[in-house]
């Protein structure tokens, strides 16, 4: 398989290391603005190198791209690909826009390609453990799902990159929250409505630095979003779903599935009643490659046996990655409407006019 690399910063020098020592792929291009780089990548590699994405697929005979480059430019580069008939992975949020994102995806499946977004979680083995159980509705009917990721992006008001430009990448919400609502959609899907958001800046002064809400999905399920990237208590992104039911909770991180199953419901097979912990090393398989993270060589090799076979239906296709994007479209115009009820709303507060009977005093004094 022919691939082009678009994108050399931290994610794509990792897509290209992996990339280019699978058994199934050559590496005949590499696109990025940084001319250094690519001299020195075309001296010891010998790949072509080019500034230029549309010069690039002039040039070069290409089956699939990888794209990594600021968010902003995700739109023009897909539609490009796919308008070439080219297979393609794009680093995630897909766009800035849910209706460019669920315009891309609609253009990629009129013309049958593969496409995928770089979602990471949904190959990490505890992760891919809880979707296991909801599917088994282990803890019954879901009632509730808390999503949350913090770690240490931006820890002084000095220096920016695109990530933290509003308008480049997205801020908090669009390069890191994405990533526990992309999660919390493939578990509970699309949400109805949000409210109650806050987007808070701790260090920065053009965008987001942390992010809460609640969200409202079908069948009466809430869930809430807590992420904050100016947090150095955590050493690098730390990413935990909990999932309440109406026969046990869930917990999950990077590392484990911790399950409490209450003796209501039918453990599935290997669990037992009370409290299971299953841990990522048995429930995931051994990366053909290994570099960050077995979950980001698990995604490329997805991509690629998805391509070979011309499987477009899958894991993270640009049609998920656009609901993804719409609800991260909802929080934030949730957030530019403000509080819904304000302190100053004497309505919005009951009073109590009337006092309470003796009886219920001493009934309400019992359990207080």
């Amino acid at each position: 398989m022919r691939v082009g690399v678009v994108g050399l910063g931290k994610m794509g020098l990792s897509h290209l290391s992996m990339i280019q020592a699978h058994p199934d792929v050559t590496v005949e291009a590499i696109v990025d603005s940084t001319g250094y780089l690519l001299d020195v990548l075309a001296k010891y590699t010998g790949r072509r190198t080019f500034t230029d994405f549309g010069k690039m697929l002039e040039a070069v005979d290409l089956d699939a791209v990888i794209i990594a480059t600021p968010t902003r430019m995700h739109e023009a580069m897909v539609r490009t690909a796919l308008e070439r008939d080219i297979h393609v992975f794009c680093e995630k949020p897909l766009t800035l826009s849910s209706e460019d994102s669920m315009a891309l995806s609609k253009l990629a499946e009129r013309r049958g390609l593969v496409t995928q977004v770089g979602y990471h979680n949904k190959f990490v083995g505890a992760f891919r453990e809880v979707r296991n159980l909801l599917d088994a509705k282990a803890i019954g009917r879901v009632t509730h799902i808390l999503a949350e990721a913090y770690g240490p992006v931006v820890l002084r008001p000095k220096g920016s990159t695109w990530r933290s430009r509003k308008s480049e990448g997205g801020g908090c919400l669009y390069d890191y929250a994405a990533h526990p609502v992309d999660l919390m959609t493939w578990y509970v899907g699309a949400p109805t409505g949000v409210a109650g958001t806050v987007l808070g800046s701790v260090f920065s002064e053009q965008t987001d630095d942390e992010v809460f809400t609640t969200m409202y999905f079908d069948e009466g399920v809430s869930g809430q979003v807590s992420v904050n990237w100016s947090d150095e208590s955590c050493r690098k992104m730390t990413t935990k779903i909990t999932i309440w039911g109406t026969g046990g909770r869930i917990h999950a991180d990077r590392q484990e599935c911790q399950v409490y199953l209450r003796d209501t419901v039918e453990p599935p097979p290997g669990y037992r009643h009370g409290w299971n912990t299953k841990y990522t090393t048995e429930l995931t398989e051994a990366p053909w490659f290994y570099l960050r993270g077995e979950e980001y060589s698990a995604q490329l090799d997805y991509f690629v046996q998805r391509v070979n076979a011309r499987k477009t239906e899958g894991l993270n296709t640009l049609r998920s990655a656009a609901t993804t994007d719409r609800a991260l479209e909802l929080i934030s115009r949730d957030a530019s409407r403000g509080p819904s009820t304000s302190a100053d709303d004497d309505a919005a507060v009951p009073v109590l006019t009337k006092p309470i009977r003796r009886p219920l005093r001493r009934l309400l004094q019992r359990y207080i």
